[in-house]
């Protein structure tokens, strides 16, 4: 790795692996090569590198389609939630069992992470350009003279011009004869860098700087075409559906541009004229009738132009003697020029490959804020795809603030491969539909305890209710009685166990009224009284 342009982390330690007859998966669309030396060179027989640079080029051009660029738009406002107040996204750290220190510097060391994206202000752009183009990558820049810095400055770069590369070492049988570990004759050691061409890797024959792997991060979509070895874009699948949308709306424009207007047919009588004079006539009336006004769209005139014909002209036909003279006749102008039935089927078609409910397609829909059954499943199964693109992005926060802490010294390589399990990105949700689903799901659950409450006691314990109808977990379970029980002591909720009122007790004696007689005596009726109604 000293070769490497960049930085690398060294563990402290190397764990012993077993064996294994096959190299480890990254997932990562990393491309596999022999090669060594300073410069990388390897023949791209697949065409995978030239495939993906025209790839990434061609997602670009897709969200220039207006329809695509709303789609993708819905979901970079719908995963990205910025406020003026607050960041669109914050470390959560209550899983991770660590000092309160050093989540501290944890947490401030995620804040300078975001600092250098300038996430607060282009986190729309960012996430859109790793949307759109499948990947992101950024190089992170150090002081080489002082590294306890920690990162001074991450500089995006363009997809086209990287590409991590996986190298194998390629192994004589010789070398692999005599007493030699198991898991080395099964494997080839590799080695992993990231190829970086300024001008672009788009050609079969790769070169470029090798670049250490710890000195760039990378993001990827997890979405991978196997057969190629390829990082897929979100987009992929909606290509054939901008391909289709664009040939029906530019056929639709064509059909109605040769179709829509009306056209005239002149039958005109030449008589006996020979074929040269007859040709001459026409012209000479085609001239004498023909609409000599031309509208001007750049300046707004109307111009009395001969020289140009157009494309929608009527037609001129000679007719000889023996016919019927000279007639006009009128060609009528297409039928259904209205219908749009197919343009929204490929809208519709589009939206559905991009995971993007297609009631939002529709300006007219409206969506009332307090009904939440009108929540469809569309919309639900979206906000996990949502859910799913911003559990994949935070991996750009994983591996940037893995880098930034170990750098700093705040903790080390191994303590990092501990914690990362419980390190959690929290994004901020401003949409009303999670919300909304929420407060729906609440309400079914506190009619379902109004139902069970009178059985509590003798079908039903209260934990059993808590845990099996609430869902509430034990530690939720735990902080509720804490803090109801800090409430009672402070006044705020009044406290069951309290002294009742006498008389709001339903099982206290009645109070005695004035003459000593209880007040709650019923006084006696006479019988031949109670017979005739008088009580």
């Amino acid at each position: 790795m000293s070769q490497l342009f960049g930085f690398s982390l060294q563990r402290a330690k190397k764990v012993p692996k077993g064996p294994s007859f096959v190299q480890k998966d990254s997932m990562d669309g990393s491309q596999p090569i022999v090669g060594g030396g300073y410069y990388g060179y390897s023949v791209d027989f697949d065409g995978t590198i030239r495939n993906e640079y025209e790839l990434i080029t061609r997602y670009r051009e897709m969200v220039l389609q207006p329809e695509c660029d709303s789609a993708v738009d819905d979901v970079v406002n719908e995963t990205i939630c910025g406020n003026f107040d607050d960041v669109p996204v914050e470390l959560e750290l209550s899983n991770l069992k660590v000092s309160d220190k050093i989540k501290k510097l944890m947490r401030e060391e995620f804040d300078e992470i975001l600092r250098l994206l300038d996430f607060d202000n282009r986190s729309y752009e960012i996430f859109r350009r790793w949307y759109v183009d499948g990947r992101l990558f950024y190089h992170k820049v150090i002081d080489p003279a002082n590294p306890g810095e920690g990162l001074s400055e991450l500089r995006y770069i363009d997809p086209r011009k990287i590409r991590k590369v996986t190298e194998y070492e390629e192994k004589k049988p010789q070398q692999l004869q005599g007493k030699v570990d198991l898991n080395q004759q099964l494997t080839t050691s590799s080695a992993s860098y990231y190829l970086y061409n300024p001008k672009g890797l788009k050609n079969t024959g790769l070169q470029g700087i090798k670049i250490a792997p710890d000195s760039v991060t990378y993001c990827h979509s997890g979405i991978q075409d196997l057969n190629k070895n390829m990082v897929l874009s979100h987009l992929h699948k909606a290509i054939k559906a901008v391909n289709q949308l664009r040939m029906i709306e530019d056929s639709l424009v064509i059909y109605r541009l040769s179709r829509a207007p009306e056209r005239r047919i002149f039958y005109i009588d030449v008589g006996n004229l020979p074929k040269n004079k007859a040709e001459q006539y026409l012209r000479e009336v085609m001239g004498r009738y023909r609409n000599k006004l031309v509208y001007d769209a750049n300046t707004g005139e109307i111009k009395d132009d001969k020289k140009f014909m157009s494309m929608l002209e009527d037609f001129w036909l000679p007719r000889r003697e023996g016919g019927r003279g000279t007639e006009i006749t009128t060609l009528p102008g297409g039928q259904n020029l209205g219908e749009l039935e197919d343009v929204k089927y490929f809208q519709k078609k589009l939206y559905k490959a991009l995971n993007v409910p297609s009631s939002r397609l529709e300006t007219e829909t409206t969506f009332n804020i307090g009904r939440a059954a009108e929540i469809t499943r569309d919309e639900v199964k979206f906000q996990k795809f949502i859910a799913r693109l911003r559990k994949r992005f935070s991996e750009l926060f994983h591996d940037l603030l893995k880098t930034q802490l170990i750098l700093k010294g705040v903790i080390t390589i191994e303590e990092w491969e501990d914690m990362k399990e419980h390190i959690q990105y929290d994004y901020i949700a401003d949409n009303y539909f999670t919300e909304l689903k929420e407060i729906e799901i609440r309400n079914e659950r506190m009619n379902q305890v109004n139902v069970m409450d009178p059985y509590v006691g003798k079908y039903f314990s209260v934990e059993y209710i808590r845990t099996q109808v609430l869902k509430q977990t034990a530690q939720e379970i735990k902080e509720i009685d804490e803090q109801i029980e800090t409430e009672m002591e402070s006044g705020v909720i009044p406290d069951p166990a309290a002294a009742m009122d006498p008389s709001m007790d339903p099982n206290a004696a009645p109070p005695e009224a004035e003459g000593g007689a209880p007040q709650g005596d019923v006084p006696q009726v006479d019988p031949s009284d109670a017979r005739r109604g008088e009580i």
